[in-house]
């Protein structure tokens, strides 16, 4: 991630990191506003002067994790300078952002975008399906140069479901570090799609 997700001197972004932190604990329709508020040490009222509603905290969260994703994994692929260091890039980018610190928001993301309302659902699946985009135009790559006979978008939601799931069971500052995990994910996928 090239900068923080959240500028937590800004009263705002701090009200999202707890936020984007309560959603992920207790899930989005069990977390209330006055718990937001209490985590940033503000009262339901004067948090109303920073957001309008906790939708709105919902989709700002969503928001700003998706630009931030497509921002990185675009400078990542443009900066590889071949295709298997642009496969790298799709793995290092997805893991750093359900391990690292933008981890909470990413987890909000993946499990509570559904709550939001049609036209803002929207907007966040247009971000995801240009962010799936750069995963196919490499995986499309990939293919072109006889590495997988697997259609791209088919490979991508294995591969994407695959390191999702990490979520579940990876423990950051645990035996195994995200480069190493990075490199036995492009190991696992080379050897079961891959040539």
């Amino acid at each position: 991630m090239s900068a923080p997700l959240f500028d937590t001197d800004k009263p705002r972004d701090r009200l999202l990191a707890a936020a984007a932190s309560l959603f992920r604990r207790q899930g989005y329709a069990a977390t209330t506003v006055r718990e937001i508020g209490a985590e940033v040490g503000l009262l339901s009222g004067s948090l109303f002067h920073h957001v309008r509603s906790k939708e709105d905290m919902l989709f700002a969260v969503m928001e700003r994790v998706v630009a931030a994703m497509l921002d990185d994994l675009r400078r990542a692929t443009d900066a590889a300078p071949d295709l298997q260091a642009r496969l790298r890039a799709l793995i290092a980018v997805e893991l750093r952002y359900l391990h690292g610190p933008a981890a909470d928001a990413t987890a909000v993301l993946f499990h509570d975008w559904r709550a939001l309302s049609a036209p803002r659902q929207a907007v966040l699946l247009d971000g995801r399906n240009a962010y799936f985009a750069l995963w196919d135009e490499t995986l499309a790559e990939a293919r072109a140069a006889g590495l997988t006979t697997v259609e791209p978008a088919l490979l991508r939601q294995f591969l994407h479901g695959a390191l999702a799931w990490t979520s579940y069971w990876y423990r950051p500052g645990g035996s195994l570090d995200l480069d190493t995990l990075t490199e036995q994910a492009l190991a696992m996928m080379s050897h079961a799609a891959l040539r």
